[in-house]
């Protein structure tokens, strides 16, 4: 592979850019549409919805006992903190390197985060969030499996147990994903996951809720907005338990549709296949990326079976200043890197720095540097390993360019 000087190689394929809806979906779609029973109640007496559906396939696909499904990740994030007993005024740890629907999430509970320092390797660091666990006195641990990385799941729910914190995971990045022989969402009493355009599924917008705990299932369904249809879900605890909830409850209307749904059910069925696909271009750019001076991209741990639909790297002995010329160069040859570094927020991106409607900006200085030299960037299937190669390529010649 080779670039002269006078016409650098440009990269052509789209960032943004997502696998096509399977035919099966589309199918589905189209027939929902020329019945318009697209509300997940508006069902015939003899069938299930599509979301009541889902629900049920996706609790056994994470091994969990129920599943709701509502209009959002940060829907179904909000409801978990409800369900999980948050109240106005209480103290929630949770990463500080995050995106900004988990904060909307505490905001909107009227909560307080307590956010916890972000290590090296991108995840929320276990030494700071034993420390401020202690120092808080906080019930709740909102985490974040941030850009599909996992900490250490069994020190996290040992530190859990120790001061008594409910922990609720923010899934987004880690549909499909284990720790072990354990799937993300299910250590904890609620996990919450997404199907947004950009994540391992796409209906443009989708959250699904999962619990093993009856009490919280029966909130959740009655949260999402059921009415007193609760009766037509499948993944549910029994009819009794609803009696207690369904009076004292409000509706929030944050419920999943039926096209939703079905343009999920076929995906959740090829969902192991893109993985694979998702890792092999994913541990491809991992060794390119390793190889260029002043890139690393953090090791893996080995009990962490991640989803690779997106790689981040830190660029060392860089200025801060170079970082940015360096995102610049990137952009005008066609690669689509984000960062966390800039001063406002853009696109997808912001900071702790940025989120303002807080009552007070935290002090994290090391998650401020890491933010600084960290980059980030999706890994589209649509890519293909030649794709990564030339990516590749390219930083590494940016990085050169941007050292001299």
């Amino acid at each position: 592979m080779k670039s002269q000087n006078s016409s650098p190689l440009m990269f052509q394929k789209e960032f943004t850019k997502q696998e096509p809806i399977p035919e099966e979906a589309i199918q589905r779609a189209v027939e929902l549409l020329q019945s318009g029973r697209l509300h997940r109640y508006n069902t015939a007496s003899d069938e299930d919805s599509d979301v009541s559906l889902l629900e049920k396939e996706f609790a056994e696909y994470v091994g969990s006992r129920y599943c709701v499904a509502f209009c959002s990740c940060g829907s179904s994030i909000y409801i978990a903190l409800k369900c999980a007993g948050v109240r106005t005024g209480d103290k929630i740890l949770s990463n500080a390197f995050t995106l900004a629907p988990v904060p909307g999430a505490i905001e909107n509970a009227g909560a307080t985060p307590i956010f916890i320092e972000c290590s090296e390797n991108y995840t929320i660091d276990l030494d700071d969030l034993e420390r401020k666990a202690c120092d808080s006195g906080s019930r709740f641990l909102l985490l974040s499996h941030m850009r599909g990385h996992i900490a250490d799941m069994d020190r996290l729910c040992e530190l859990c147990s120790k001061y008594g914190v409910k922990l609720i995971e923010d899934c987004a990045h880690t549909m499909g994903a284990t720790w072990g022989n354990r799937q993300t969402g299910t250590f904890g009493l609620i996990g919450c996951f997404s199907a947004q355009t950009y994540k391992h599924i796409n209906s443009g917008e989708g959250g699904l809720l999962v619990t093993t705990n009856n009490e919280i299932a029966a909130q959740a369904i009655l949260y999402s907005g059921s009415y007193m249809l609760y009766d037509r879900h499948i993944s549910r605890p029994s009819i009794e338990l609803f009696e207690r909830y369904k009076k004292i409850i409000p509706n929030f209307s944050l419920r999943m549709s039926n096209l939703q749904a079905a343009l999920l059910r076929p995906q959740m069925k090829t969902l192991g296949t893109r993985i694979n696909s998702w890792n092999e271009r994913y541990r491809l750019l991992e060794r390119e990326l390793n190889q260029i001076d002043h890139v690393r991209v953090p090791p893996r741990d080995s009990k962490e079976h991640f989803v690779g639909s997106s790689i981040q790297f830190t660029l060392k002995g860089l200025t801060r200043e170079q970082v940015e010329v360096f995102v610049d160069k990137c952009s005008n040859r066609g690669v689509s890197v984000m960062w966390f570094g800039w001063k406002e927020p853009r696109g997808y991106t912001s900071t702790f720095e940025s989120w303002q409607y807080l009552s007070a900006l935290p002090h994290l200085p090391n998650t401020k540097t890491i933010l600084d030299f960290m980059c980030d960037m999706r890994i589209p299937l649509t890519f293909s390993l030649d794709d990564c190669r030339t990516i590749a390529f390219i930083i590494k010649e940016v990085v050169h360019e941007t050292m001299i």
